[in-house]
């Protein structure tokens, strides 16, 4: 028999529903919108959201959000036989953010060396994990390797641009969502 407490840690209420949605929304359009062509994909700023989702959100919320945003993007965006690495990808990248800043323990900096090292954690686990997927899927780690450089500087973009954001938003006190 479970407790009352260990349901309360499951139940799902209609603003975390929300949140998700409108978080899985946001990291789609900045996934999708502003895409640069790179060999065997594009590259796009939906990371530097997922990464500022991770420190602004819950743990679940923003696992949903990053890859099923990132998903559809590719769903979206003709690049379906991407769907089921992304999912995978993205949310292995909220989680491995998580494990190294754990947001939940209390207060947390964006700019501090801590997050700046999950963020580049999570961001050598994506070029990694979708050059492997790209070998997998397309039969060559030779033309797989093509996108290297372009997912190389998509993470250093996201990781920038996540963290000036990120360090805007907490200096006005914006709290977790």
């Amino acid at each position: 028999m479970q407790s009352n407490s260990m349901l309360q840690k499951r139940a799902v209420s209609t603003r975390t529903i929300t949140t998700t949605a409108v978080l899985t929304a946001i990291i789609f359009i900045m996934t999708f919108l502003p895409r640069i062509p790179i060999p065997l994909g594009y590259a796009h700023l939906g990371d530097a959201v997922i990464f500022m989702t991770v420190l602004f959100a819950g743990r679940r919320e923003s696992a949903v959000a990053a890859s099923a945003g990132s998903a559809l993007s590719d769903l979206i965006g003709g690049f379906p036989i991407w769907i089921v690495p992304t999912l995978i990808i993205k949310w292995i990248m909220v989680e491995s953010v998580f494990a190294v800043i754990r947001p939940e323990r209390g207060t947390w900096r964006i700019l501090s060396l801590r997050t700046i090292a999950a963020f580049l954690l999570s961001a050598v686990w994506m070029v990694f994990s979708y050059t492997v997927a790209g070998g997998i899927l397309y039969g060559s780690m030779a033309a797989s390797t093509a996108m290297i450089p372009g997912l190389i500087g998509e993470g250093v973009i996201n990781i920038a641009v996540a963290l000036a954001a990120g360090a805007a938003l907490q200096k006005f006190n914006f709290h977790k969502i």
